[in-house]
């Protein structure tokens, strides 16, 4: 399963699935239709399934359009967004599996940026490989969602269920806000030599107008504040020992950053 990343709208990424040897495609949360017709046509491959990782405009937007061009393409979404994203057919839960390609993908249940966002994850094909996160809007390279339906305690929840992935899995977030988000977190955890480090490198690769993403979970574990609620350094500065208030605090915050 090949992984292309595609450009939308101002800050939007989308990510088109290709089957290779069966010559089929999927997206995750198209946000417009033209740059994903475009690929599939330079592939010459049909497009079997759409799937959102929650119902914001900017992940479903395309979909209606898609539906029309490929008829048979299955739409698949949270069970919690049934009615709210355009065109869905299939409603998922904790522990779904999804199958695409030769990869059988499980659906992580993922509340907190919204009441029903769900994440899909793949697991490594082989010992060696590298598993697949498509996250939405719930986990950024740097940094997390805004809480606007959920709970901080949802989003901990969230959040902490994405961790307990394995460090080689890479983060497919659905926006390039790597660079600000890792401006924010220096502010709350300047000493983290990692973080330094890794804002340089993202620093130059933005002046070098490249992308950020994917990222890989095993440096969010390290560099993300959202993941590090429990580190004393960050519960220093959130003034809690709690681990959701810290995140609470550490997410008010970044809103006002």
């Amino acid at each position: 399963m090949q992984v292309i990343r595609l450009h939308a709208l101002r800050d939007n990424y989308i990510f088109l699935l290709h089957d290779i040897q069966q010559n089929i495609a999927a997206v995750v949360d198209p946000a417009e239709a033209k740059p994903v017709l475009k690929k599939l046509d330079q592939l010459s491959v049909e497009l079997v399934a759409i799937f959102n990782t929650h119902h914001h405009s900017d992940h479903v937007g395309a979909n209606l359009k898609l539906m029309q061009k490929f008829p048979n393409v299955k739409v698949y979404g949270g069970a919690g967004d049934k009615g709210r994203i355009p065109g869905q057919q299939v409603f998922l839960q904790q522990g779904d599996r999804i199958k695409f390609a030769n990869r059988i993908g499980e659906v992580i249940f993922v509340p907190g940026h919204t009441r029903a966002h769900i994440a899909y994850y793949f697991p490594p094909e082989k010992p060696g490989d590298m598993g697949e996160l498509f996250c939405g809007d719930t986990l950024f390279a740097g940094g997390c969602g805004r809480l606007f339906e959920g709970t901080p305690k949802q989003m901990v929840d969230s959040l902490s269920k994405l961790a307990a992935l394995p460090d080689n899995t890479r983060v497919w977030c659905a926006h390039e806000y790597t660079l600000k988000n890792l401006q924010f977190a220096l502010t709350v955890d300047k000493d983290n030599t990692e973080l330094q480090n890794r804002y340089l490198q993202v620093q130059a690769s933005r002046k070098r107008g490249e992308a950020t993403i994917p990222s890989m979970l095993g440096i969010e574990k390290h560099t993300n504040p959202f993941l590090r609620f429990s580190q004393p350094a960050l519960q220093l500065v959130a003034k809690s020992q709690d681990p959701v208030q810290t995140f609470a605090r550490l997410r008010g915050m970044k809103d006002k950053f």
